[in-house]
């Protein structure tokens, strides 16, 4: 069960910590700098390591539709790479804790 929010009362200050900036670290390997480059020009490297971890198949079409339909200007010879260092860092099978 979740506890009961405590009661406010008149005169008290509340606050949180701060919110972390870091940016998360990619896996190295090779395609880490061809993601950090074109990937994180539309969102950061903590978009990619938040996803659950994706079938291969599904990083593929991940990247083409960030290329077909997003209009992501990633050159032909790199979505390959990139397609490669996804599926080699962040699958069920690859994804390390």
């Amino acid at each position: 069960m979740q506890p009961a929010a405590p009661k406010e009362t008149d005169g008290a200050t509340y606050r949180v910590a701060a919110y972390p900036l870091y940016t998360p670290e990619l896996a190295p390997g090779p395609g880490r700098e061809e993601v950090k480059s074109y990937c994180s020009t539309c969102h950061s490297t903590r978009y990619i390591t938040m996803q659950p971890p994706l079938p291969p198949e599904t990083w593929a079409a991940e990247v083409n539709k960030m290329v077909k339909v997003m209009g992501q200007p990633i050159p032909d010879d790199v979505q390959p790479v990139i397609i490669k260092y996804l599926q080699t860092h962040y699958t069920p099978e690859t994804r390390k804790p």
